[in-house]
């Protein structure tokens, strides 16, 4: 429905599911992308580097800081039982040899099953910081959010990561740099076919 009204307007209307973590955010976090335009576009080709949590967090995940919030014994049991009940096969903690799992606000703010946390050297676990979380959503440290802890998280991760946005954005700014302009006709052409005229093919 959402696409049809799109067309309606008179726009192609194209869309993909990106994964942020092809896009130098050290994340996996897929999302569907949709661009209307009415020239020529193209998604942004993925990156052949991934970034890893490590690499990220840098020495920031091995430290402990005023404001670390560790996961007490009870927490560490709530932990447990929920990954025995969803059969995860790792742990969910932050692995920095890889890619973080999805930042969201339920995962960074409250103290849940899934919540992300760093493993210590010393055996504690704690939740990441605001910084940390901001940079497992590539945002640059000089970046600054508002608010309370929770509201910063909450912003952090409802964000779209920046890196994801700026590869985006390049594919907007070479569609519309190109000058390239679609008639009506060659924009009805390329119309999506509805989900009737895809089950009657």
């Amino acid at each position: 429905m959402i696409i049809r009204e799109l067309e309606n307007l008179g726009y192609v209307v194209e869309f993909k599911l990106l994964n942020a973590v092809d896009y130098s955010v050290p994340q996996n976090r897929e999302r569907v992308i949709v661009v209307g335009h009415r020239g020529e576009f193209s998604y942004p080709a993925a990156h052949k580097k991934r970034i890893t949590a490590g690499e990220a967090l840098g020495d920031l995940a091995m430290q402990s800081h005023a404001d670390s919030k560790f996961l007490t014994a009870s927490m560490d049991t709530y932990v447990a039982k929920y990954e025995k009940a969803s059969a995860c096969i790792t742990p969910r903690d932050l692995h920095l040899d890889r890619p973080a799992r999805t930042v969201t606000c339920r995962n960074l703010a409250g103290a849940t099953g899934d919540m992300h946390r760093l493993a210590l050297p010393d055996g504690r676990r704690r939740r990441p910081t605001v910084r940390e979380a901001a940079r497992l959503q590539s945002f640059p440290d000089w970046f600054e959010f508002q608010g309370s802890e929770t509201s910063a998280f909450n912003q952090i991760g409802n964000a779209v990561p920046p890196m994801l946005a700026y590869a985006i954005a390049g594919s907007i700014r070479a569609c519309l740099e190109s000058g390239k302009k679609l008639s009506t006709a060659q924009i009805r052409k390329r119309r999506q076919p509805s989900q009737i005229e895809l089950i009657s093919a």
